[in-house]
């Protein structure tokens, strides 16, 4: 890949972190209103699709065009697994697990990247990438707090790490769908089907109990509690940059970066979320999760470092 690719591919990454760390903080918005976490999920990726199929209409009907074969089971995965059962479980885990725990439980799917990549698919990667995610996790789990959390809920546990699972699988089939198929598809009309994959599965298994909450005015919360706006308009967030944006440049970013880099650069997303915290709702910050967020951040560019390599520096194929 050329240097100004890799570059973009990395912007991506980071902004479609940056846009999930804020959407953290508004999805308590219509949360704190009274719709249902089930709910929540459903309108979310239902809206999404909704969205990624106007879009398609109105700027290339091609992605609208069903996939077929093999690229057809992909897309089938990618929207049970990596759209609707990556979000139903994290809800899941930060409803019984902290959410330091969660998170940090969740993003161990770089690890899982990393690992089907070197040991599945047999591909060499680089030695830099596992002192990086070490460096990162540590860094989230001091950002985290986790050690706040000792007392675990088991199956909080178990559907943390099924998190993990999810999002690591929406990183290898996003790039084997975008990036390393023989045909590879684009990335809306990538999103375009696995969203409406998602959407089936989240309204056969949500629904829209408690949906008449985004009806009503909702506060918006911490340093910013004395004004309102409509719960609605907090979701219209939630599935416009919160969604569609993110999880689009996530499968954008596979046409220029490796899915281990991108899942590696993907960890900002938690610190970006505690950052948001601690600016709109008064949480504390101290001194332990400042040197966490150095530390994420610094496992990220150490992961970024290994960009250019040459061959002889890689370990040999398995």
């Amino acid at each position: 890949m050329s240097q100004p690719h890799v570059r973009l591919g990395f912007a991506l990454v980071v902004t479609a972190a940056v846009f999930f760390g804020i959407n953290a903080g508004v999805t308590r918005i219509p949360m704190e209103a009274g719709l249902p976490t089930s709910t929540y999920t459903t309108i979310r990726v239902t809206f999404a699709f909704l969205t990624f199929l106007v879009l398609a209409v109105a700027f290339d009907r091609s992605a609208l065009r069903p996939p077929r074969g093999r690229d057809l089971l992909l897309i089938v995965a990618l929207g049970v697994v990596g759209v609707a059962f990556v979000q139903w479980t994290y809800n899941v885990a930060i409803m019984r697990l902290p959410i330091g725990v969660a998170l940090l439980l969740e993003y161990l799917a770089p690890v899982l990247v990393v690992l089907w990549v070197r040991f599945v698919r047999r591909e060499p990667v680089h030695p830099r990438v596992w002192p990086a995610i070490g460096l990162a996790l540590v860094g989230l789990a001091l950002v985290g707090r986790v050690w706040d959390g000792l007392s675990l809920d088991g199956i909080g546990v178990l559907v943390a790490l099924a998190a993990a699972v999810c999002f690591a699988a929406y990183f290898l089939i996003g790039e084997e769908l975008t990036a390393t198929s023989a045909e590879p598809l684009t990335a809306l009309r990538t999103v375009v089907w696995s969203f409406g994959v998602g959407a089936i599965v989240m309204n056969l298994l949500g629904g829209w109990e408690g949906s008449s909450a985004l009806a009503h005015d909702a506060s918006m919360l911490g340093r910013l509690s004395e004004f309102t706006i409509p719960a609605w308009a907090a979701m219209v967030f939630v599935v416009v940059c919160g969604t569609v944006l993110p999880f689009f440049l996530y499968l954008a970013s596979l046409r220029h970066l490796s899915s281990s880099k991108a899942s590696v650069t993907a960890m900002l997303e938690p610190v970006v979320a505690v950052i948001v915290g601690w600016l709109w709702f008064s949480e504390t910050l101290d001194l332990l999760q400042t040197i966490g967020v150095l530390a994420v951040v610094s496992g990220i560019v150490l992961a970024q470092t290994a960009r250019h390599v040459p061959a002889e520096e890689l370990p040999p194929p398995l």
